[in-house]
């Protein structure tokens, strides 16, 4: 027998190859089950975060936002010819890329020391502002929370010309703003724009009703304060309301002194207090859908203005409460507003933050009370009258518009037409950035 064909057809040797086989695809097959049973189960965790999660800081959106338009740029110019050719510094500079590279691999900002200990602090970084939606107002920056300085409970008491008349609802007053504004009269309501005024449909009031501006109490102040309506935030209530009225809106303005009204007042409960504003407000208005609270930064003027076609505005920021499980609903309400601005003036808006629970607020600022609600902060300290009005104005008409294009779209839908566009044109939702 040819001994090289017998060991060939060795069957020991044959028998070993195929049991080795075998255990291999058994491995393989091992393998394949646990990857698929790991992917199924990843998928399912996802999907249960994602109907759980009631933060507005989706896993990537706070890097996402703190890139720059100038870096993408710039990575793309590196392909494209000519791209890149700007005056403007480059946004990939080595100190920005530095320090971007550090912040992303530490959690760490180089120019912010306090974020050195927030990591080993419990808590110290909890309160932090995460941008949500970028706006065109300048160079990015969180917006400065108010806290009251000695002058926290000034007792400035309103001249007999600002003193409120009463008006309807807990503290509702009607503070008539000044008539010397350069800013065009809307035209009374008509048309597509039935007056609606019967009905008190928003609320703007005010947690931090004494936040006030140097300009106004002639002061230079890092926080200015100040009892008066006239001199402090009420006075932008005022001017917002007056312009939705004039839209044909019926707008509740709640002008409650928390501080003079509730008995061992303590300014850490601000968000305690203005609760029960927006619920008796709400419970005496059933038509009342959009509560709106108002405040100003806490920034200087130059971080807090911008000039648009030669004017100067007070800019504002839209700030989401972190810790309300229907964000989404609140996001979408002010990213409609916030693109408004962004359209018809660019540079306003300084964007949309998300913020949590810290000193003075209750981590949801009362905006689970209804899915069209927002905190809106318009100027700074250093704000003067003219601009906050020029702002206030403006805001009014975008919070207008946006109001009269929903309530046509809804009549429109109810008797099934096509919605007709708003005298200003903005009928038609404008696309989430």
């Amino acid at each position: 027998m040819n001994r090289k064909w017998f060991h060939l057809w060795n069957i020991g040797r044959l028998r070993s190859k195929v049991l080795d086989a075998l255990a291999l695809g058994r491995t393989m097959l091992l393998l394949a089950c646990g990857s698929l049973v790991f992917f199924i189960l990843l998928g399912a965790g996802g999907m249960a975060g994602e109907k759980l999660d009631n933060s507005p800081l989706p896993s990537m959106k706070g890097l996402a936002a703190s890139l720059s338009g100038g870096i993408f740029k710039e990575l793309l110019g590196m392909e494209v010819p000519h791209l890149p050719d700007t005056k403007e510094p480059s946004a990939l500079s080595g100190g920005k890329v530095t320090s971007f590279v550090f912040q992303l691999l530490t959690s760490v900002n180089p120019g912010d020391p306090k974020s050195l200990l927030s990591r080993e602090v419990p808590g110290m970084s909890a309160d932090d502002a995460v941008l949500l939606r970028k706006g065109s107002g300048g160079p990015e920056g969180a917006p400065a929370d108010y806290h009251p300085g000695t002058d926290g409970l000034a007792t400035d008491a309103p001249g007999p010309e600002a003193t409120p008349s009463p008006g309807e609802g807990a503290g509702a007053q009607e503070t008539q703003p000044p008539e010397n504004s350069d800013a065009p009269e809307p035209s009374p309501a008509d048309g597509p724009e039935a007056s609606d005024t019967g009905v008190k449909r928003i609320l703007i009031y005010h947690s931090h009703p004494r936040e006030a501006y140097n300009p106004l109490v002639s002061t230079k102040s890092d926080s200015p304060n100040s009892a008066n309506p006239a001199k402090n935030i009420m006075l932008v209530g005022s001017f917002i309301t007056h312009r939705l009225e004039k839209r044909g809106i019926g707008t509740l303005h709640s002008e409650e002194d928390y501080a003079t009204q509730v008995a061992d007042y303590n300014w850490n409960f601000s968000y305690k207090y203005s609760r029960v504003t927006v619920k008796a407000a709400m419970a005496e208005n059933a038509g009342m859908t959009e509560l709106i609270d108002i405040h100003r930064d806490s920034q200087r003027h130059d971080k807090t203005t911008a000039v648009i076609d030669g004017k100067s505005y007070a800019q504002v920021y839209f700030i989401l409460g972190r810790s309300n499980k229907n964000w989404k609903k609140n996001e979408e309400f002010a990213n409609k507003i916030h693109q408004r601005l962004e359209k018809k003036y660019p540079g306003l808006s300084r964007g949309i933050w998300g913020k949590s629970s810290g000193k003075g607020n209750n981590g949801e600022y009362n905006q689970s009370m209804s899915p069209n609600s927002v905190l809106i902060e318009v100027g700074g300290i250093d704000s003067t009258e003219a601009e906050l009005k020029a702002t206030s104005e403006v805001l009014a008409d975008a919070i207008a518009d946006l109001y009269w294009s929903s309530h046509q779209a809804e009549k429109a839908n109810a008797e099934g037409q096509p919605a007709v566009p708003s005298k200003s044109g903005t009928g038609s939702e404008p696309a989430a950035q």
